[in-house]
Formats: structure tokens, C-alpha cells, sequence
């Protein structure tokens, strides 16, 4: 068996992939109107055919579970920040914090209040922290990144 990709509910497909496209810069794979794939590996699909689909009333399918999130990285997390704050109907989970181990993360909702994270990839994060004077074994023990990845970054 193969996995191929986490499916979520769309109230309104235009809205949602305009969000997807235009604020986190997915493409997209397919386009089969109740149903659309990113390049990214998700599928958004129409909550009104989703409900048909699996024979449940659409008021049934629960909005802001909070119990899972879509994670995707941006390496250059500032700029994504600061066209963030130009978009005034996003509802953040939290604003930019640090994680334990060092990275930088963001998390917010998407129009059918499906949790979004952003957050730096792990290159970009040892490389922040060499920068910041951090030696190879702290950026290792900070990160739980082995040694071997951190210096090849030096």
C-alpha cells in the first residue's frame, strides 16, 4: 500500500485555492473542479461533494478541529512574514516563535480554518544559528541535528 496525500475540505473551492496560490504559492497539479491537487502533495476538495462522497451531512464535517495542521517551509521566512501582515483576514494560531530547536515557525488558519505552519527549513535554521556565533557541537545539541549535516554549512 502507498500513501499519496492528506485530503481536506474546501467550503468554497475559488476562495481556498486562491489562498493556496496566491499566499503560500502552491501550484497546481490538477484541477478537477470539485477537487484540486498542488504540486505540493494536498488535495483540497469541495466540502458539499466530499460530504456526498462519504454519505454524511456537509454540517457534520468539523471546522477548527485543531487537531492536525498542513506544514510547509519557507526559506525565507521574513519576506513571507511581511506579506503576511498585508493580509488582514488571516486568524493566527500564534505569531512567529521559536521551537525548541531552534526553528522559527508561524502557524495560522486557511479559510476553512485548517491550521497552517510555516516554518524555516532545518538548513536555514543551523545556518542562522552558526551566524549567531553558536559552535558546530551547541548548533548540533540545539537542533538534534547530526555534526555532520551542520558542517557542511560552514
Amino acid at each position: 500500500m502507498k500513501f499519496i496525500c492528506p485530503l481536506i475540505v474546501a467550503n468554497n473551492m475559488e476562495i481556498s485555492r486562491n489562498f493556496y496560490e496566491k499566499v503560500l504559492d502552491q501550484k497546481v497539479q490538477y484541477d478537477f473542479g470539485e477537487n484540486v491537487s498542488f504540486e505540493g502533495g494536498f488535495v483540497i476538495h469541495l466540502k458539499s461533494h466530499f460530504s456526498d462522497l462519504i454519505n454524511i451531512n456537509k454540517n457534520d464535517i468539523a471546522q477548527k478541529s485543531n487537531n492536525s495542521e498542513l506544514y510547509f517551509e519557507e526559506a525565507d521566512l521574513d519576506s513571507f512574514l511581511q506579506k503576511l501582515k498585508d493580509i488582514d483576514s488571516i486568524e493566527y494560531v500564534h505569531g512567529l516563535k521559536e521551537q525548541p530547536w531552534g526553528q522559527r515557525v508561524i502557524r495560522f488558519y486557511d479559510p476553512d480554518m485548517h491550521i497552517v505552519e510555516i516554518g524555516e527549513p532545518m538548513e536555514s535554521v543551523v545556518k542562522r544559528l552558526l551566524r549567531e556565533g553558536l559552535s558546530v557541537e551547541e548548533t548540533s545539541k540545539r537542533t538534534s541535528m547530526p555534526e555532520e549535516f551542520i558542517r557542511q554549512f560552514l
